[in-house]
């Protein structure tokens, strides 16, 4: 499946906006989703455990894509919708859900690699191991760790064929910044991980190749659905495409299975 369509910058449209009815539910979600971290939230700011008051920030209100990427907040992240379904659509233009991310709480959450933080929380993860698939280190804040093991049970039940969309794993752990960006990577905080790049595509490597890039996907669905069962999003629902890479996300899962945004 792929569409042809040119690079551009745009304004959001209020309709990816969030907007005032969809913030509390989306600060519900992120509060359910991190127990070990959140505690409560109200209008303007989240309350973590340790006592800590973070501001939510403004709605998206007229940033465009680039600005909401460089410069977020804790509601912006929820600026465009994670879709869930048993079909694919094509996203439209910079539709990347989950690709806007407020860096401080992540940073808070699961650390600094720079600092030494994140490395000292890794715990081995055995990637199908029935099919040597090998061992990777992911973090053991939320869990991410644990449930990536899941994850592989349930992979292992799928048909043999499916694997070399798997293994080798391109890695979870990596202290980095994204791709040409000084953002940082999920995989700086062990949270994300990246499936067998030799069947995958990144939208950097198709515009480099070709000039422009075109979206496209190889991954099975049925791969993507046990990802997205325990929490994690995927980057091939992104107009940015990058289809090896699937990162932990839960509060973006939650608000999507309760049906929001509502029209």
């Amino acid at each position: 499946m792929m569409v042809r369509v040119c690079e551009m910058t745009f304004l959001l449209a209020s309709s990816l906006a969030v907007l005032p009815a969809f913030a509390g539910p989306a600060l519900d979600v992120l509060v359910e989703s991190y127990p070990d971290h959140l505690v409560s939230h109200d209008d303007n700011s989240i309350t973590w455990r340790d006592g800590t008051v973070m501001p939510v920030g403004d709605e998206a209100k007229g940033l465009n894509f680039e600005e909401l990427l460089k410069g977020p907040s804790i509601l912006s992240q929820f600026a465009i919708p994670y879709p869930l379904g048993s079909g694919l659509k094509v996203p439209q233009l910079n539709e990347d859900p989950g690709r806007i991310r407020y860096e401080p709480f992540f940073t808070k959450m699961y650390g600094d690699c720079r600092k030494g933080d994140v490395e000292k929380r890794l715990k081995p993860v055995a990637w199908l191991p029935r099919y040597g698939g090998g061992t990777l280190m992911a973090t053991s804040v939320n869990s991410v760790a644990d449930r990536l093991s899941e994850v592989s049970r349930e992979l292992e039940m799928l048909p043999k064929a499916m694997m070399k969309y798997l293994i080798p794993s391109a890695g979870i752990y990596n202290c980095r910044a994204i791709t040409e960006t000084d953002r940082t990577s999920v995989h700086s905080y062990g949270a994300a991980i990246d499936i067998n790049d030799r069947y995958s595509d990144y939208w950097v490597w198709t515009k480099k190749k070709k000039g422009q890039f075109t979206w496209v996907n190889r991954i099975p669905l049925e791969i993507v659905h046990i990802f997205e069962q325990h929490g994690f999003i995927w980057g091939g629902k992104w107009y940015h495409f990058d289809t090896m890479h699937f990162e932990y996300r839960p509060e973006m899962i939650r608000l999507a299975e309760r049906g929001w945004p509502r029209d």
